[in-house]
């Protein structure tokens, strides 16, 4: 998976919708008395596998067309009917059509950050940047609230991710590959693999001798976050290092032909079938990425030769193994970019940044599969109802973690902080 650069949006505005569930006309009371009556079951996930499409995919050619729309909007896709009646999707997504009944789609997602690294931190910890605190993402949080093994990393990104452990700590930061795997080849993480001649009995040795120095300097760095935040990270590569588990998670090479010939060969395709492998292992959180979505002039051309085509195999593959493996039901899925992209077309025949209507895929984890939730208007500019926040899918998916999004933890200085501070699940995805 090669990396993407992306412009850079100027405009910013704010936007904030409390107190009611996007496009599910329910008001917060009534949420919470639903919960009470146990009409919204929480979700069983034990893991998730998140999909970060940097760049901000167009929704108007993937999941939310507008065939009836003037030409200057629709484009040139066709919809094509999915496995779910009347739902439709982009003609170039055929094989995530035949599976529409595994995951749902959020249409008319909404927020007003249209610069890409303001939209990636809102989409990535369901909270609304703030300048004066960098917030957790999805992951950190995940990684602190949900035991691990030992020797299996709790956060990984395959390769590198937005997401970072904020004012929780370096500690839950995710352990990055800084590479994509390759197909039927053994994948190598740096500072998990041997590689140069050394044994595990080697590392053990190096490692006892650093105990037997780091003894001496014990107390002097006690009031340092960084520095434990560290240790913790020696801790975790020394007991990954020595791990045939974790080795053997890593390892592509070593899953069967019929499960990883369903990825396909791309680097997205083999990165979701290292998620499945890791997630099976025990990882609680793993990022995918897959950047060029920042199609501001020829989108359509790239679109359909290049970034449709590695989408629709490999969440195809990811929804179609999970659901083999007997994992969807443990395993929360969330696809998602920064931002739409303008419904119009503009002269470089692209779509521009657009915040205002946008797509999120969501499934597995105790999820309903198989609908839509959330509309946008006849031209996809903006939401038909009640938009969906970024707020109210970050306390989804914690919910469908068993997470409370309403937890309150606490800055280094003090400061309390709910880990959603607005928004509550969207009751439709667990009804």
């Amino acid at each position: 998976m090669s990396s993407h650069k992306t412009c850079d949006g100027v405009r910013r505005r704010d936007f904030l919708k409390a107190g009611a569930l996007g496009g599910t006309g329910l008001s917060l009371a009534n949420y919470l008395q639903l919960t009470q009556a146990g009409e919204v079951k929480q979700g069983k996930a034990k893991s998730v596998i998140f999909i970060s499409l940097g760049g901000g995919p167009t929704h108007m050619d993937t999941f939310d067309l507008k065939p009836e729309a003037p030409d200057e909007y629709r484009g040139e896709f066709k919809p094509t009917q999915t496995n779910v009646p009347g739902v439709e999707f982009s003609e170039h997504l055929p094989k995530m059509a035949k599976c529409a009944d595994k995951f749902t789609i959020l249409r008319g997602v909404s927020h007003t950050l249209v610069a890409h690294n303001l939209g990636t931190l809102y989409m990535n910890t369901g909270n609304r940047p703030l300048p004066s605190l960098q917030y957790p993402g999805f992951g950190a949080v995940t990684a602190k609230e949900l035991e691990t093994p030992n020797d299996i990393p709790p956060f990984v990104a395959v390769p590198t991710t937005a997401q970072v452990g904020g004012y929780l700590g370096v500690r839950y930061a995710a352990l990055q590959t800084n590479a994509t795997p390759k197909a039927n080849t053994p994948f190598a993480v740096r500072g998990m693999s041997l590689g140069r001649g050394l044994t595990v009995e080697s590392v053990e040795r190096r490692q006892q001798l650093l105990n037997d120095v780091d003894s001496v300097f014990k107390g002097f760095e006690s009031d340092s976050d960084l520095v434990t935040g560290l240790d913790e990270f020696s801790k975790q590569a020394y007991n990954m290092i020595s791990s045939p588990r974790a080795r053997n998670a890593f390892d592509i090479s070593k899953e069967s032909p019929n499960v990883a010939k369903q990825f396909g060969e791309t680097g997205f395709g083999v990165s979701c079938l290292l998620a499945t492998r890791l997630v099976e292992a025990g990882v609680r959180f793993v990022t995918v990425s897959l950047g060029g979505w920042d199609t501001h002039q020829d989108n359509f051309n790239k679109l359909k030769t290049t970034n449709l085509p590695q989408l629709d195999e490999g969440l195809a593959g990811l929804f179609s193994v999970l659901a083999q493996k007997g994992l969807l039901e443990s395993t929360a899925v969330m696809v998602t970019g920064e931002f739409g992209r303008t419904p119009k077309i503009n002269a470089r025949v692209g779509r521009d940044h657009w915040p205002r209507a946008m797509f999120v895929l969501m499934g597995g984890g105790g999820m309903k599969g198989g609908q839509v939730l959330g509309k946008s208007d006849e031209k996809g500019m903006g939401p038909a109802n009640e938009p969906i926040t970024p707020d109210q899918i970050g306390a989804s998916l914690f919910y469908a973690l068993g997470i409370d999004h309403h937890k309150e933890y606490h800055t280094n200085t003090g400061r309390p902080m709910m880990i959603v501070r607005n928004g509550e699940p969207i009751e439709q995805l667990f009804s």
